[in-house]
């Protein structure tokens, strides 16, 4: 650590660069990977329910971007715990300014939050064991905005020694972003502002934080897909970008090392070790990644690139067509031109979408379920209404939906996804208060009107199925993707 400091040090009197711009785009060929192939890869990834954007960097240029509609390049995408590899960088620049150290003690920078007794473990609890998912914990303190605080993570039982039992752990990277505020006066979001996300043209980041105002660090952060790419580019070039030294080398180098070890399993990714807040792979890769499927995967051997946002269940398979269908197309060397291998792979990627609501335009049923008002018991969903009424010449089906108290108003088309802005409701999904979301609708049967909503910057879709008979409507709602589970009780709603 001693050597390290003075170049650290030193890397903190470069001066801040400018803001950058795009990614350069580039074809496959020219970075030598086959259009042919890299459509091979974009298919299988079709093939997984819940991809939502994908760009992938060769010697740092885009040789293929594309969002799977209603999700676009424009809109930003929750990174869940993708969000701590950022957490660990802004570690990092905080250690290269003198603020903190690896070996610092976690009670040093919180004494008024510790116990009255704290454990010898919990005195013996550094920087460096929380930055490697080693605190020393059995089970993890809580995580939810309302609940977590370095109190709350102090008050933790600490059974191990730390430094010797991996235990993921996002509350530990909440503490870390909680150090940095302490060692800085700024929040993780407001540090790196500066330091990252200008330089590297990351617009308008969001950091969610606790109730004490502290950046959650290990979840809460949205970015766009590319610049999810951009960070990872950054960490392929050992912390440089248009010739400035953002981030120290020799940081980029100790975070994305093995640093403990989590498993022998030789055919998972969550087996390979891990660094500081970083996951090793197989292949020699390195990544950052979030719940359902955020991803920023760093293959130094092949200077690649991928960045993927979704909303899927299995976050291997997604890692298992990246080995299989992209890995082996990468080549050393440019390739021949081949303008139309590219053209079908640049249409492919151009009418990637969710796919929608499934059925017919209408059903024969349909006069007799629009305009009324089904009214729901009381119900722990908060549901209490809904009704369905045309919009836009009858292209257009809103569904209204008073929930706890207020109407949302959600449009959706045909086999066209309709914009709004409003609450996910139903469950765990609805701690977003307001959302992009986007709607589809069909009708199965000639007594089902099926829904299919998506809150395009979150991995949530959800699908409502109406079934009207007479005067009464049942509603089976389910999610693609959720911490708790998928599908929620059914309501029987009457006309009122």
């Amino acid at each position: 650590m001693k050597k390290l400091l003075p170049i650290l040090l030193l890397f903190v009197l470069v001066e801040s660069p400018r803001a950058a711009q795009p990614l350069p785009r580039s074809t496959p060929e020219a970075q030598g990977v086959s259009a042919a192939a890299m459509l091979e890869f974009v298919n299988a990834l079709d093939q997984i329910d819940g991809l939502h954007g994908l760009v992938v960097v060769r010697h740092g240029q885009i040789i293929a971007e594309g969002w799977w509609a209603p999700y676009d390049a424009e809109h930003q995408h929750v990174l869940y715990s993708l969000s701590k590899s950022f957490t660990s960088s802004a570690v990092g620049l905080a250690i290269a300014e003198g603020k903190l150290n690896l070996n610092d003690t976690v009670l040093k920078f919180f004494p008024n939050d510790a116990p009255a007794d704290p454990s010898a473990n919990l005195k013996a609890m550094r920087v460096r064991d929380l930055l490697m998912m080693s605190t020393g914990h059995q089970d993890e303190p809580p995580t939810a905005p309302d609940e977590i605080s370095p109190k709350s993570f102090l008050a933790q039982p600490v059974p191990h020694l730390p430094g010797t039992h991996f235990k993921y752990n996002t509350a530990a990277t909440f503490m870390l972003s909680a150090m940095v505020q302490k060692a800085t006066g700024q929040t993780v979001l407001d540090y790196l502002r500066p330091r990252l996300f200008e330089p590297l043209a990351i617009e308008h980041p969001v950091w969610d934080t606790n109730f004490q105002g502290i950046s959650l660090g290990g979840y809460g952060l949205r970015v766009h897909t590319e610049d999810i790419a951009k960070f990872g580019q950054l960490y392929l070039q050992h912390g440089s970008w248009q010739g400035k030294q953002l981030l120290p080398a020799e940081w980029v180098t100790m975070a994305t090392m093995r640093q403990t070890s989590n498993g022998s399993n030789p055919d998972s990714d969550w087996n390979q070790g891990y660094g500081f807040q970083f996951w090793r792979c197989r292949h020699n890769a390195f990544r950052g990644d979030g719940a359902f499927g955020q991803y920023c995967v760093v293959m130094p051997e092949q200077d690649t690139v991928v960045a993927i946002n979704s909303g899927v269940k299995d976050l291997q398979a997604v890692l298992n067509v990246i080995w299989d269908k992209l890995l082996p197309a990468l080549q050393p060397a440019a390739l021949p031109a081949n303008p139309d291998a590219v053209a079908q792979l640049k249409a492919k990627l151009a009418h990637l979408e969710v796919s929608p609501a499934q059925g017919a335009a209408t059903s024969p049923q349909a006069d007799q379920v629009l305009n009324r008002k089904f009214v729901f018991p009381a119900n722990d969903q908060k549901i209490e209404s809904l009704r369905l009424t045309w919009a836009d010449d009858s292209k257009t089906l809103t569904l209204t939906v008073r929930f706890d108290g207020k109407d949302i108003a959600l449009p959706c088309g045909y086999h066209d996804w309709k914009q709004t802005r409003a609450p996910l409701f139903l469950g765990q999904l609805a701690q977003f208060p307001d959302e992009p979301i986007a709607g589809t609708f069909a009708c199965p049967a000639d007594d089902t009107c099926a829904i299919k909503l998506c809150a395009i910057e979150t991995p949530y879709h959800l699908l409502l199925t109406l079934k009207f008979n007479g005067d009464q409507v049942t509603m089976d709602a389910e999610a693609n993707v959720a911490f708790g589970p998928t599908k929620r009780p059914q309501l029987i709603g009457r006309a009122e």
